[in-house]
This record gives structure tokens, C-alpha cells and sequence, in this order.
């Protein structure tokens, strides 16, 4: 399916490894230029040539710091004018809420929930004005399904999802929509260190800990980063200018739940 967004462009956040650099591949490989952004530079320029050799859109290197505001100017200093925005943080660590502080919950709501909103505010007018845009956060399957050790992630993304659903549907009639897509158990650095966590607070063998866990999913394993980028990539097509305000989960099966 030609998903007819060659020649767009798009800011693509926290991208240099996992979800984000799979979406800005599965981009990429529909035409559109991407400006793709992490803090160290070694693994960013990695990810550039990955996505370059893949052909299709031209990928551009912008080390930044998405959860700060000097690294947000510099992506919009970069690509002025993105039809595509695709809003993506590291997840804080997990832990006992018991060890958290006020610092702790600060820096989860910056990096998680305000650090979007403000990428949002400075893409959304323009996009409203050109009549086109797509705006995707990468959220959590924990937004519906807490996990126990993942408190901060839960909390901040939960006030994102919050934010969200109060500015996305305006928006629509001007040909730009925003949704979340939540992922679930994917094959990326971070879920596997999210696995070992919890296996560790619960005093479970890790391999065992998987097993179980796994099969608890109706796919009956871990999703591929590709066949999340697919999801994201048809979220930004032309052909999905009708689905806005959703929280689209990405998870397998896991989540039980009729709505």
C-alpha cells in the first residue's frame, strides 16, 4: 500500500535505537525525510546510515535532547516545519515507588509528559495552517495495563494520555491528527531491562519469569520493532486522516479489556 506521504517531513524523537528508530525507518521506506535525534552521537550516526542504505527519504542527524528545551529548539531549528511529528522519550527506570522522591516524579513528567506537549505546541499551528499533519506519541500499554515496577512511566504517560484527549479532535478538520500508540511487551533494550526488573522484585528465575509473562500474551511472545514502525508509519498515512484522539495499543493480546 502506497501510503502517499512521500516527501514529507518528520521529526522523529529519541530515534538513534528501538521504537523510535523503527519508526523513522518504516518512514523513511515511504519517501519521507527524517530528522532522527538522540543524545550520543556514535549510536545516532549509526542509525543514520541504517536508515540511508534503506533507500527511500533522506535521514538527518540531530544530536539533542528531546526532554530538554535547548534539544527541542535545535530539532525545530533543524526541520522548521514537520508535517510529521513523532514524540518519543526513554522510559524512566523501574523501582519501588517507596524510593522515589519529589526529583524523581519531576523528571518522569518532563521527560514523559511535558517534553511531548511542548513538541506538540510548537508543530501543531503549522501543521494546522499547511492542512496537513500527523502527530504520534509513543506511550505504554501500561497507560491501561500499570505495571507494578514501572510507577513513574505509568504516572506521567497516564497525564499525557489525559492531555491528549482535550486537544486531538479539533485539529481533524484541518487534515491533522494526533493519537497514541502503545506499545506492549516489544523486542527493544529497554523491555528486556523492564523484564529483569520485575523478574528481580519478584524473586522469580527470569527465564521463567518470560515464560510467564508471555504467556500471558495472545501473540504468545515479544512484538518486532518493524511490525510497530509498520503501525506507526500507516498512523501518519494520508488513508488514516479519520483516526484521531486514540490510544492505539500495539501489544499482541495482552490487554484484557473489551474497551
Amino acid at each position: 500500500m502506497d501510503l502517499n506521504i512521500a516527501g514529507r517531513k518528520a521529526i522523529v524523537c529519541a530515534s538513534s535505537k528501538g521504537l523510535g528508530k523503527a519508526c523513522a525507518l518504516a518512514l523513511a521506506k515511504e519517501g519521507v525525510d527524517v530528522w532522527i535525534s538522540a543524545r550520543t552521537s556514535g549510536p545516532l550516526q549509526a542509525a543514520v546510515e541504517e536508515i540511508n542504505a534503506a533507500g527511500g527519504g533522506k535521514a538527518t542527524a540531530i544530536t539533542a535532547d528531546v526532554t530538554s528545551d535547548d534539544g527541542r529548539a535545535a530539532l525545530f531549528e533543524a526541520c522548521p516545519a514537520p508535517d510529521i511529528l513523532i514524540n518519543n522519550a526513554g522510559g524512566p527506570a523501574p523501582g519501588d515507588f517507596r524510593n522515589w522522591d519529589q526529583k524523581d516524579w519531576f523528571d518522569a513528567i518532563n521527560n514523559n509528559m511535558y517534553s511531548a506537549i511542548d513538541m506538540i505546541k510548537r508543530s501543531l499551528d503549522g501543521m494546522i495552517e499547511r492542512r496537513f499533519g500527523r502527530i504520534v506519541n509513543i506511550t505504554s500499554v501500561a497507560v491501561k495495563v500499570p505495571v507494578t515496577v514501572l510507577g513513574l512511566s505509568n504516572g506521567a504517560r497516564a497525564g499525557l494520555t489525559g492531555f491528549v484527549s482535550g486537544i486531538a479532535r479539533e485539529p481533524a478538520q484541518h487534515n491533522v491528527t494526533i493519537n497514541n500508540l502503545l506499545p506492549g511487551y516489544i523486542a527493544t533494550d529497554r523491555m528486556w531491562s523492564v523484564l529483569e526488573a520485575g523478574a528481580k522484585q519478584s524473586d522469580t528465575n527470569l527465564e521463567v519469569f518470560q515464560k510467564n509473562l508471555f504467556g500471558k500474551i495472545g501473540a504468545q511472545r515479544p512484538g518486532e520493532p518493524d511490525e510497530f514502525g509498520a503501525t506507526c508509519a500507516f498512523l501518519c498515512s494520508q488513508q488514516a486522516a479519520y483516526i484521531t484522539a486514540q490510544n492505539i495499543l500495539m501489544d499482541g493480546g495482552l490487554y484484557p479489556g473489551t474497551f
